[in-house]
């Protein structure tokens, strides 16, 4: 697992500096996926690999002053592009991997994660290591803001079936990390998933 986490760190520690200069348009995308969480003001949320944070504005504003808006990543880089983006107001960053949460069993609502299901070393564990934060009841939602194909297209290759994000692989490795999902969206536009903690 160190050599994953290392090789995770290096791949967003070398974009890190124009990681949103590369994706100006994703705010609108984000804004509408966090929507779909349904969170209420007062929620205790966590985004999951938060990257430059872009989730975070969204966020806060779904759970409002009194909700609790965290922002986790492995890289350091990526954390302080969010703190120069001001995003750091929205939410409190936490240098941590998701394979140990510095958190509290059942102490969030929810659990938000762009771009991360592919970045797992181990998805099955790290998807119960997520589960074990958040209440029984809670969210989850696994977000990219494009597409299965289109991203693969960008990256000059077609989607394998060994892809963790496709729905028949997908299901079945929540339902044994705690969770059951509950809406599928694989769009040009972007991919979104839904699931329930169990329990």
């Amino acid at each position: 697992m160190s050599d994953d986490r290392t090789h995770v760190q290096e791949f967003f520690t070398a974009r890190a500096a124009d990681w949103d200069s590369r994706f100006p348009d994703d705010g609108p995308a984000y804004a509408a996926a966090v929507a779909e969480l349904g969170l209420r003001a007062g929620d205790r949320v966590l985004d999951a690999g938060c990257g430059t944070g872009r989730a975070l504005p969204p966020l806060r504003a779904a759970v409002g002053p009194s909700g609790v808006v965290l922002g986790l990543d492995l890289t350091p880089a990526m954390l302080a592009a969010a703190v120069r983006a001001g995003r750091d107001r929205d939410g409190r960053l936490l240098l941590a991997d998701v394979a140990a949460l510095p958190l509290r069993t059942g102490s969030l609502d929810a659990v938000f994660g762009a771009g991360l299901i592919s970045h797992l070393p181990e998805p099955d564990a790290n998807l119960r290591e997520l589960a074990r934060v958040v209440r029984p009841g809670g969210l989850l939602a696994l977000f990219h803001p494009i597409g299965r194909a289109a991203l693969a297209a960008r990256h000059g290759r077609q989607i394998g079936p060994d892809d963790l994000r496709a729905a028949p692989r997908l299901r079945p490795l929540l339902a044994a990390s705690g969770w059951r999902m509950t809406s599928y969206v694989d769009e040009d536009a972007r991919f979104l998933v839904l699931a329930v903690r169990e329990g």
